[in-house]
Order: structure tokens, then C-alpha cells, then sequence
């Protein structure tokens, strides 16, 4: 970070208040990390301006600052050595510390409340699950108001600093007990935290500095996904208002089933029929998998139940290289309402085979035999 905060902010030492807030509001919506995902110095330049704004905008820290000449060493922290108004606060509520779905802090001390995690449910076919592509999905969600460009404040003017709080979002209480003096801090009642107030709001948002639209996306689902899977969409949440960053989007995997495989974790299943004479002589065939055809050899005397393993024709793993492999079962079929002429030659078949068959009878009298069993 420069040593001068004021050419942080390209401003002069002698700027007013108002001309170092617009400055940071210029630099903060250039260089913010939801605008500029593509410049990896982008987040970096955020946080200089943010701790050059910290101090500048607060006229006590301005004043000391100035008589220093340097923001080396110097304490830009809670004055009663807490951890309020820290920069560590102030960047965790920008680029971290919020869990999934809003298990972690949402906000810093001060300043405007993050944005809502939002979730959506993406319905995709099996093959798109196997292979991966690019689903749109549709979300209702908070995104920054353009009038006012996010600040809640109507055109021409910007939120005021709290006059309870003094900026910093928090109340503090001093009281005196028998081990000495206490100090309790709670949330500012009239800024509810963020340490501003707008006294003249934004006709279009109300204030809020945000607005609710139906927004789409383009998810790139990567291969082997399943029914469960979740994807994290860091940043694509709902605005938070008054310029608070956004929440993360998750979007959560339904996958439709397949007319012939069923998944096994990473491996595929098919059970496969086949007539008694292809098990039994053995059958040579074109078996489709989802990658195209494949050659299947059927070896003579197939039993029922035989598993065929065409490996790396199953799904590909998600986190790491490698596929499943594809298991067909073969079903030997028997079959039915033969013909008098087919029966005959099984009959045949099994003489020769040394089998002895005696047919049931299937005559009227048999059945009403059956019937009283």
C-alpha cells in the first residue's frame, strides 16, 4: 500500500470531506471484485482504498494521520483495543467470512449488511449430468439500484454519517463496577449498524439502494454431477443494501433418470436381455453406450446374471480424473408362446442332449385338475 492515502484516493490533502467520499465511491465501484472478477490486481487496489477511505473519512483519524505523516504503525482499530472498526472486520465483510447458505458473519462492525445467499434447482438429463454443459437458470433477486447507483441516496446527494454512532455502527456504553470501569458495545439503533443514514432516499429503491428483478444465469456444470450436487456461484447472491456486497447463488443438481442406465456411484448399470439361443451359442453385437456403439462379444453358455465391464464408459469422477466403468448384466430370456413346429425342435434339442422332458398336459380336464388343488 502507497504511504501517501491521499494519492490512494487521488485527492489532495486539502480535499473535502465530500470530494474523498466521491473519490472512494469512483474507485470502490471500479475496482470492487464483483465488477472487475477478471483483474487479479482488482482486489488488492479495493482493499488500499478501502483502508486509505477508513481513515480519511473519520476527521480524527484524518487529523492524527496528517500530523504523523504515515500509515505505517498507525492504529486504525477500535481506540479501546477491540475489534471493532478493524480492518480485519471491514475486509471479512467484503471478500470472506460467510459460510454457505449465511452460516458466517454477514457483516462488519459497520457498514452496509451483506447481500442473501439465494438457491435454485437445475433439472438436467442424464447424459448433460455425465458429460457436463452449460444450464441457464432463472433467480428473483436483489441486484443495485441504477439511479442511485447503489447508495439509496436520491441523485445529487449521499448518505450522511450517523450522528449517534459517529460511523462506526456501534454504541458504546461505560459503566463503573467494583473491578473498575466496563465497556459494552450493541448496534446503532438509528443506522442499525451500517454507520450512515440517507436523509433524502432514492425515489426508485425507497433507500434500499437495491431492486428485485427475475435475473438468469449460465451455469457451467462440470461432468459427473448427481442428484444432491451443489453448485456455488460465489457472488450471485442478492445485492446486499446500500452497497453491501452479494450473497453467493446455489444451485442445487436434480438429474432425470435414463430410459436404460442406472447409476451406481461412478459406474453404469444396464441389465441386458438376451434369447436362450444367443447364451447358449453365443452372440456377437453392437451394444450402444453413451459414448457411441461398442463391440460386445457374448461368449457361448451365458448364464443369466453374467455382469460384462466395459471400462471407463461409466461417469466421470467430479473432483479428479478417471471415469466408472460400465457393467452389463445379462438377462437370458426364455422364451414364449412357442409354436407347435418350435416346440418339436426343442423337444429334438433336448433328446439330443440326453434331457428327458414330459409335457405337462394343458387339456381341459388338467386345468379343472389344477383348479381344486
Amino acid at each position: 500500500m502507497s504511504n501517501d492515502l491521499y494519492e490512494v484516493l487521488g485527492v489532495a490533502r486539502d480535499a473535502t470531506p465530500e470530494e474523498i467520499k466521491k473519490a472512494y465511491r469512483t474507485l470502490a465501484r471500479r475496482l470492487h471484485p464483483d465488477t472487475s472478477p477478471d483483474d487479479p490486481e482488482a482486489e488488492a487496489r479495493f482493499k488500499e482504498v478501502a483502508q486509505a477511505y477508513e481513515v480519511l473519512s473519520d476527521p480524527a483519524a484524518r487529523e492524527r494521520y496528517d500530523r504523523f505523516g504515515s500509515a505505517d504503525g498507525f492504529n486504525f482499530g477500535d481506540p479501546f483495543g477491540g475489534g471493532a472498526g478493524g480492518l480485519g472486520d471491514l475486509f471479512d465483510a467484503f471478500f470472506g467470512g460467510a459460510g454457505p447458505f449465511g452460516s458466517g458473519r454477514s457483516r462488519g462492525p459497520s457498514g452496509p449488511p451483506r447481500g442473501p445467499d439465494l438457491e435454485v434447482v437445475a433439472t438436467l438429463e442424464f447424459t448433460e449430468a455425465v458429460f457436463g454443459t452449460q444450464h441457464d437458470v432463472k433467480v428473483r433477486t436483489a441486484v443495485s439500484c441504477d439511479v442511485c447507483d447503489g447508495i439509496g441516496a436520491a441523485p445529487g446527494t449521499a448518505p450522511e454519517t450517523c450522528p449517534d454512532c459517529g460511523g462506526s455502527g456501534e454504541q458504546r456504553h461505560v459503566r463503573q463496577t467494583m473491578l473498575g470501569q466496563v465497556v459494552s458495545a450493541s448496534v446503532c439503533r438509528r443506522c442499525q449498524g451500517q454507520g450512515q443514514i440517507v436523509a433524502d432516499p432514492c425515489n426508485e429503491c425507497r433507500g434500499e439502494g437495491r431492486k428485485v428483478i427475475d435475473k438468469s444465469y449460465t451455469v457451467d456444470v462440470p461432468a459427473g454431477v448427481d442428484t444432491g450436487s451443489t453448485l456455488r456461484l460465489t457472488g450471485r447472491g442478492a445485492v446486499g443494501p446500500r452497497g453491501g456486497r452479494s450473497g453467493d447463488l446455489f444451485v442445487k443438481i436434480k438429474v432425470l433418470p435414463h430410459e436404460r442406465f442406472q447409476r451406481h456411484g461412478y459406474d453404469l448399470v444396464e441389465e441386458l436381455p438376451i434369447s436362450m439361443m444367443q447364451a447358449a451359442i453365443g452372440h456377437h453385437m453392437q451394444y450402444e453406450t453413451l459414448d457411441g456403439a461398442e463391440d460386445l462379444v457374448i461368449p457361448r453358455g451365458t448364464q443369466s446374471g453374467r455382469v460384462f465391464r466395459l471400462r471407463h464408459r461409466g461417469v466421470p469422477h467430479v473432483e479428479g480424473r478417471g471415469r466408472g466403468d460400465l457393467l452389463v448384466r445379462a438377462v437370458v430370456m426364455t422364451p414364449q408362446n412357442l409354436s407347435r413346429e418350435e416346440e418339436d425342435l426343442l423337444e429334438k434339442l433336448a433328446e439330443l442332449r440326453g434331457e428327458t422332458i414330459s409335457r405337462p398336459d394343458t387339456g381341459l380336464i388338467s386345468k379343472i385338475r389344477s383348479a381344486f388343488r
